[in-house]
Parts: C-alpha cells; structure tokens; sequence
C-alpha cells in the first residue's frame, strides 16, 4: 500500500470496554514473529497500524492475533480474536530470462530452421494472473539476414527456442546478435530483455585446389619410396575437416603400384611407390590425381542454400617416370622342395635351378652356396645344379624337423652386379639306421626296499624304427636265474632281480631290438646298496682317529720293546744257525696257476691294477667258492722301496657272472719287513671291512671262462672277516717262533746292506 508510514490499516473494537478500564492487544506475524515490526496497534483505541511496505512475494500471508485485556490485572476479559491476513498482489515483477545472456555457436553448413539455443523466463508475481503471464519476441538482430525468429516449445510456454530462415556465410558474418523481450499483462505491463549471441563456425563452403595442373618426377626401377609432394588450395579455415584435403588415385594405377597419402601437418598429398615398377614393361606412367575435403561441400547462394549433386573435385596430372637398374636374376621358385631318403649315394643331383633374367645372359650367371652348414652339398658354379658330396644323416644336429636347408644365389655380370635367392629345402625320409641304447648305463637297486630298476632306451631313429622295443638278458643261462625283465617289449622296462642280491656291483648284459628287428647289445651297471634316500647309498662312515700322549708313550714303548725282541733273537738263537741270504727287494712271481681261458670280448676300458707278491715269501694257493655265483677280483696296487711297506690305496672289485658255482685262485701273500708294516696291512684290512661309497663302475663287459673242474671245498677267503681284531695291537708283542725265524733272515740281510734300525 502506497504511504507515508506509519498507515492505518483497521480499527479493534469490543462490547466489554468501560471507560479505559481496558486495553487491546496484538501479536503474531510481523509482530512477535517475522518480519517484526511490521505491525503495531494503539491499546486505548484500538487502531492497527502498518510501519512499512509488504512484498507479497516475500510474505503472501500474515496470521495474527487480537485480545481484550484488564488494565490493571492484565486478565484476557474476552477470547482471542484471529485473522489471516492475506497480501493482494501488485505488478510490481517483470519477467526475467535465465540466463540474460546466451552464447550459441552454430555451424556455417546448419539447414534453416530450430538451432540449439533455448530462451527461458519466469515471473514472480501471482501465478495464473495477468501480473505473471508473459509473452517473447525478437525485438532486433544485427546483422539482418538471415531472419531468427521463435519457437514454441510442447507443453510449455515459459521456454522458447531460437530458429531462423535462410543460411549462413562464414566468410560475411561471424557473428550475429539477437534482442528477445519477454513482456507479462499486468497494469502496467513490465517486461525485460535477453541477448542471444550466435557464433558461426567455419564449415567446408570452398573446395581444395591443386597448386598445379601438372607435376613430373622419377623413379628408379624397382624402387620403393615416397616420390612427389603435392600442394593445394583452400580458403576454408586450416586443420578443420572444411579444409583437410583427401586424395585419390583416378588413373593409371590400375596394378596398385602407387599411393597417395595426406601429410597431417603440411596438408600435403604424398605420392609414394609401393609396388616396384619394371623398367621393362613401363617407362613413364601416367596418374590422375583428385583431391576433396574431409567434410561435404556446402553452398549457399543468395541466403539460399543450394542442394543437389556434389560438383566434381578437382584434378591434377602426374608423370611418373621410371628409371632403368640392374634386374636381379628370379628364380622360378623362390622356395624349392626336396625329397630324399637318409644316407642316399653320393653325388646325388638334388636341384637344378629355373631362373631368368630380365636385363642379363642367365647363361653368364654365377652359382653360390650361402647357407650348408653341415658341408653335405656342393653347387655347380656354372649351372646351378646342388648335388651330395656326404651321406645326409636325418639324426643330425643340422636336421631341425626332418628337413635340411640349402640356400643358393645367383649372381648376373651386370653394374653393380644383382643377386636372386633361392632357399632349397631338404625332406630327409628316415631309415632304420641307428639301434637302440640305454639312456643311461648305471642304475642303483635300493636292495633294503626294492627289487627292481627302471630300465629306459631310446633309438634316434624315428617311428616305426623305433620303439616299442623287445627287451631280453644277454650273456649265459645263468643269468635268467638271477634277473628277469618285465616287461619284456614296450617304450621301457624293468630289470628284476629274483634273488636277494649281496651288496654290490653287477654287470648285466641286455639284448634291445627296435621294432624293425635292429638289436643293439648294452650292459647296466647295477648297484645293489643300503640306501638312505631315494636311489642314494649309504657312504662310508668317515675314519676319524686321535692318539693321547698316554697312548703316543705307550705306542712308543711297544716299539722299543719290539725292538729289544729283535735283538734278544739275534743273540740267542741266530747266532748258531747259518743263514741264506736273499734279497728282499726282489719282485718274485709268486705262485702262480696257468689256466687257458676263451675270452669273449673286450673287457673294461679300465686298466685293473697288477697283483703283487712281496719279496720272498711263503705263498698259498687257494680257492675260493662265492656262494651267490659270483667271482670276487681284488687288485692291490704296492708302492714299494728298499725293504717295501705295502699299501692298498685302491680297493676295486667287480662280479662276474658264472655258469655255477665258480671257484678261482687267489694268491696272497703276506711279508713282514717292519713293524709299521704290520700296522699298514692292519688299518687296511680295519677300512676294507666298511661298504663301499656309491660311484659310477667302469662299463664292464663278461669273460667266458672254460670249465675248470670242481672248486675247492675250502671256505672262501672273501668270507672272512677282520672286523673282530678290534684296535686291539697286543697280539704283536707275543708272534711266536716263526715271526723269530723272520726276524733272523731279516737281521741277516739288514746287516749285509748296513741298514740300521
């Protein structure tokens, strides 16, 4: 309501007033509660009062309350009078766009009609009254053409959206400016504006041009590489797709010799040579050239845009032309295919080369090996022509897959001289040339878990030389009733022993025939052992030995006391006797028997160590019976001097497998020089008594020995044991007369060579 303020707006008025013995009261919105202060009333009269403008749009209602109240005791003498107060609605709000300004970008090729900007308004005043409902209109534009007009969106009419008539030129207007007014039907009317600013973008409305009608360039022959760059011509604005060029081949490139590319930076045309051209078949080529735009050609003419037929690009001519080289000569297969069996005759013709050259005699070209590796193949200069100089083994390293590869040049007489390749490949058909073999020759028989070994052959020879294999035993009868293979054919076996085996070493011979019959015989070393592990024997306990001074003293005093008995001897008992004198660093031959044997074949590569016999001594012969069937073989190698201490460093002993029960002879023989030999013999007897470390045996292969008659009844030497002397070395201090009578004929000749202990 219009002012000044404070404006009376009501009067209050109640029956209960007498005199002023009442007062009025008011409280509520925009008295006690906001706006505060809006409203006020004089408590003797009853008048309301108003201190300022109400906005509707800010408070459209006001409740507020009205008592009767007892000046003196402040009681409410009536009941409270309420009133919702409501605003009436004034024009006093225009319509208002959001946003008031508005950025449109449009592009130059867009068909007339609705573009993508929408203008929206909104007034506050009371809804579904003349005060809020509005109309838009275009007011004014600049420039002028074409003509934007407005829309109306469905279902609303609070949105419109901007269309115009015509088209657009890039190159005359850039941009154009659009005043829409949105006017409401109150009294007074009130409106306000908008400002639509509609950017146009650059669209293809030119099309590209070469720079030149014609262009000439060369190539030499063959050759492949980039040969002509082509500029062009476009108004439209660069690195846009109005104005990135594409080109095409028309004519003349009809085998697919060339191609022509877009340079993204330079937005040249990039002729370039993929496919080599024959000097021979053409000398100049003649290429039609077009080039257009990425995007399609847009047309507008006089407002009007202008559809139809896209017009034709523009053309350019291209002589291309081509330069003469040294042809290289071509084979008529670049890859040539051979097939041979293995091992075929020598001088065998494998290829003769189809070639030609273009430009050069083929009857004055030249013939190269580049590729033999194993040497198997020579070339004719001349001709060409391969052929064997060496048997071709398909088993070789030089075979990868059955095939060998032979690479051939040919080389013309021209400038610079030209070369042709041919890659010859060998098939090499298989033959049952090669027998089947052990993987591997020695195998370890747990004999405290198991009874078997796994036996594994291989043939280089592909099927069918190869396997399943039939497995049999090789050597005597015999032998069958101490093994067994099982299976007997298959890819593998396994050797099974029937018996419970000694501790040891054993040579099996085998008997392996692939599947073509071709048997090969092999021998398995098989050591039967305690083990500890998986396939692991049990090693030789380590010999670890610490001598006290007590002990080092007495040792000590044993040896004087040897010593005294020596002379005590000396004195007493051989000084009546006349003694004969033999040397005691002659090598004798011993005791011997010789026994024809029929050998069967060669034995271990292995040289066994010579038996020896020790100077003079008294020598026994005897024979030994090895109960399982086996002969026992110990060599002994002797590192002597003067008198001589035997050692036995190596202990080697192999079995030989027997008919039967075998007996053989051993000669042993013991000599006694000194006291440490004694000793020497004893410690090696204490390290004989432990197993043997597990190691890799000689490859062995069986004698035959002739029947010799039954063995001795005796028990066999191999049979005892010195486990049971001890460390005992008391037993030296009391020999008996024998070790007196040694001791003499050792004094006698001690005194002869001046030797003194």
């Amino acid at each position: 309501m219009p002012g000044p303020y404070p404006a009376i707006v009501t009067q209050m008025y109640n029956d209960k007033k007498e005199d002023n013995s009442v007062k009025f009261r008011i409280k509520g919105d925009g008295v006690t509660q906001g706006p505060i202060g809006l409203f006020t009333i004089e408590e003797n009269s009853g008048i309301v009062y108003v201190h300022r403008p109400i906005d509707r749009e800010t408070n459209p209602i006001f409740h507020v309350d009205f008592d009767v109240l007892d000046r003196l005791t402040g009681a409410t003498l009536d009941k409270t009078l309420s009133f919702n107060v409501e605003i009436k609605d004034k024009n006093d709000n225009s319509p208002q766009f959001t946003p008031s300004t508005i950025h449109a970008p449009v592009p130059e090729n867009t068909p007339e009609g609705v573009l993508q900007a929408a203008l929206q308004a909104h007034d506050i005043d009371l809804k579904d009254t003349p005060n809020s409902q509005f109309t838009m209109k275009v007011v004014s534009q600049d420039p002028a053409s074409p003509k934007f007009t407005l829309k109306d969106l469905p279902s609303t009419t609070t949105v419109k959206q901007l269309a115009f008539t015509g088209c657009f030129d890039y190159d005359k207007t850039k941009q154009y400016k659009v005043l829409v007014e949105a006017r409401d039907q109150g009294t007074p009317t009130m409106s306000s504006t908008a400002t639509v600013i509609v950017d146009i973008t650059d669209s293809n409305t030119h099309p590209p041009e070469f720079s030149s009608a014609m262009y000439n360039t060369e190539v030499m022959e063959m050759e492949l590489k980039e040969i002509l760059r082509i500029g062009i011509k476009d108004k439209d604005t660069p690195n846009m797709p109005g104005s990135r060029a594409v080109f095409s081949i028309l004519k003349g490139n009809e085998e697919g010799n060339y191609k022509i590319e877009t340079d993204s930076k330079t937005n040249e045309g990039v002729l370039s040579v993929i496919k080599g051209k024959n000097f021979e078949k053409t000398e100049v080529t003649e290429l039609e050239i077009a080039v257009e735009n990425e995007e399609k050609l847009f047309r507008c003419v006089d407002g009007k845009a202008i559809t139809g037929p896209t017009p034709k690009p523009n053309t350019a001519k291209v002589s291309v032309k081509v330069i003469d080289v040294n042809d290289p000569p071509v084979f008529k297969k670049q890859i040539e295919k051979v097939y041979r069996n293995e091992n075929g005759p020598l001088g065998d013709v494998l290829f003769v080369p189809e070639i030609k050259d273009e430009d050069s005699d083929v009857n004055k070209l030249r013939y190269e090996l580049v590729q033999d590796p194993a040497k198997w193949v020579s070339v004719d200069s001349k001709t060409g022509k391969i052929t064997t100089v060496q048997k071709m083994d398909r088993e070789s390293s030089f075979i990868k897959n059955g095939t060998y590869t032979v690479v051939v040049h040919a080389i013309d007489d021209g400038q610079p001289p030209a070369t042709g390749t041919c890659t010859v490949v060998v098939y090499l058909g298989d033959q049952n040339d090669n027998a089947p073999y052990l993987v591997s020759k020695n195998a370890v028989m747990c004999g405290n878990k198991v009874n078997r070994v796994d036996v594994k052959p291989t043939d280089l020879d592909g099927p069918p030389f190869a396997g399943p294999f039939t497995f049999s035993l090789g050597g005597e009868e015999e032998l069958k009733s101490l093994w067994k293979l099982d299976p007997t054919t298959g890819t593998n076996t396994s050797l099974i022993s029937l018996t419970s085996l000694p501790y040891g070493s054993y040579s099996v011979p085998l008997k392996i025939q692939d599947q073509q019959g071709l048997q090969a015989e092999d021998v398995l070393q098989v050591v039967v052992c305690e083990c500890t592990g998986i396939n692991t024997c049990r090693g030789r306990l380590p010999f670890s030995s610490r001598l006290g001074p007590a002990a080092i003293g007495l040792l000590f005093a044993g040896l004087l006391l040897l010593a005294l008995l020596l002379l005590f001897c000396f004195l007493f008992e051989c000084q009546s006797k006349n003694f004969q004198h033999i040397p005691l660093n002659l090598q004798d031959e011993g005791n011997q028997t010789l026994v024809k044997y029929n050998e069967e074949g060669g034995g271990s590569i292995y040289k066994p160590e010579y038996a020896v016999t020790d100077g003079y001594r008294k020598g026994e012969n005897g024979t030994l019976r090895s109960p399982a069937g086996y002969n026992f073989q110990y060599n002994f190698q002797e590192m002597s001097s003067g008198g001589g201490v035997m050692s036995m460093p190596h202990h080697n002993w192999s079995t030989v497998q027997r008919e039967r029960n075998e007996s053989r002879q051993m000669s042993r023989s013991y000599s006694l020089a000194r006291t440490e030999r004694n000793l020497a013999e004893h410690i090696e007897r204490k390290i004989s008594g432990f197993p043997e470390e597990q190691r890799d045996y000689p490859a062995y292969s069986p004698y035959q020995y002739e029947y010799e008659g039954r063995g001795s009844d005796c028990q066999s030497l191999d049979q005892l044991t010195v486990s049971n002397l001890g460390d005992n070395l008391d037993f030296l201090q009391n020999l008996g007369p024998k070790f007196s009578n040694l001791g003499g004929i050792c004094q006698q000749s001690m005194e002869r060579r001046n030797v003194r202990l």
